[in-house]
């Protein structure tokens, strides 16, 4: 299977005892752990595929090739909200990035801040992408611009896209238009739309071509302020546990967890490495602990688990239900197993 690694960590001694689970999910260093045997979910033998997130979750969503699975935090949302998702969620979140970096414009044109979008043709590849719901959701809350305030057209950032065919439309007074052809980065150029936004950034732009900017160039800055305001550090993908092999195994989902949380733990440690470069950055270190004090004065970097996330999966649920996204109004109680929610004693690095 081409761009596919595979990762089998043998050993006879457990072999026997052991439960031989499989797992599809990002090269992430705060997982790599798992693939390599460093870390290993106590009672199960653990088979990793490490391949693409899009390949990961158009396969796990539609066939559950694998017992374990990164996800899309909106997709398996919705699959959920509907009755009938063929997995279960654990609070694992190995994808977590700010979304006002991917609103793009023509660098000619006559938006200049967020509420020049209002009444504007604004371009998205999915109504149902987990960042352009975080992105939605800021327009509404933060900037005051409603959903209905915006004409939406659904195409590909950089070709024709994947169209949204799910059950679940906008509310009802929101205008979404599905393009089959081109691409939303030339009808933006083309002056068709207004802007765009999406996670994937136009090819166009990455390549030179001036006539697209992004709304905000310093985006981190506002970023920061979006979190020191809202609390909010918006979530990309979580974890998915095939339902099937989850109810015969219960047990399963507290382990699992476990096992991320301390892969995720021996990474934080190698960034905060100061004897040998782990990470090839200079002063990651110091950069881990400005981070630190900024967005987790808890002690726990990049925390898994609800508690420690709640402000932001309650934030996410709401945004879904507003945007006709999810069918119903979700809490989290609602989509992570009972197992891997219950207090337990996290390490500290």
């Amino acid at each position: 299977m081409r761009g596919i690694k595979i990762h089998q960590v043998k050993n006879e001694e457990d072999e026997m005892a052991d439960l031989h689970l499989t797992m599809g999910v990002n090269d992430y260093d705060h997982v790599r752990d798992m693939f390599t045997g460093a870390v290993k979910p106590k009672g199960i033998k653990l088979t990793s595929l490490v391949m693409e997130v899009e390949e990961t979750f158009k396969r796990f969503l539609a066939d559950q090739e694998w017992d374990i699975s990164e996800i899309s935090f909106a997709m398996s949302c919705q699959a959920i909200s509907r009755g009938n998702a063929p997995f279960v969620l654990i609070p694992v979140f190995p994808s977590r990035l700010f979304r006002l970096s991917g609103v793009y414009i023509r660098s000619d044109g006559s938006i200049t801040k967020p509420e020049d979008l209002k009444g504007k043709k604004v371009g998205i590849p999915q109504w149902a992408q987990t960042a352009t719901t975080y992105a939605r959701g800021w327009l509404a809350e933060t900037i005051g611009i409603s959903l209905s305030d915006i004409d939406w057209y659904q195409l590909g950032p950089n070709s024709p896209g994947r169209l949204d065919n799910t059950a679940e439309q906008p509310p009802e007074g929101v205008s979404l238009t599905d393009l089959p052809d081109g691409s939303l980065a030339d009808l933006l150029v083309e002056g068709r739309i207004d802007a765009l936004i999406t996670a994937d950034p136009p090819r166009r732009m990455l390549a030179g071509d001036n006539a697209i900017t992004r709304l905000y160039p310093k985006f981190e800055d506002v970023e920061r302020e979006y979190f020191r305001q809202t609390g909010i550090f918006p979530i990309m993908h979580t974890v998915a546990i095939k339902r099937s092999s989850y109810e015969a195994n219960p047990w399963i989902a507290r382990n699992v967890f476990n096992a991320f949380e301390e892969a995720k733990n021996n990474s934080v440690r190698r960034m905060r490495d100061m004897n040998v470069s782990q990470i090839g950055l200079p002063w990651i270190q110091q950069y881990i602990e400005q981070i630190s004090a900024e967005f987790f004065p808890h002690g726990d970097y990049w925390p898994y688990g609800v508690d420690r996330n709640r402000t932001t999966i309650e934030a996410f649920l709401r945004f879904c239900y507003q945007q006709g996204v999810t069918a119903n109004h979700l809490t989290p109680e609602d989509i992570f197993a009972k197992e891997a929610m219950e207090p337990f004693h996290q390490l500290r690095v």
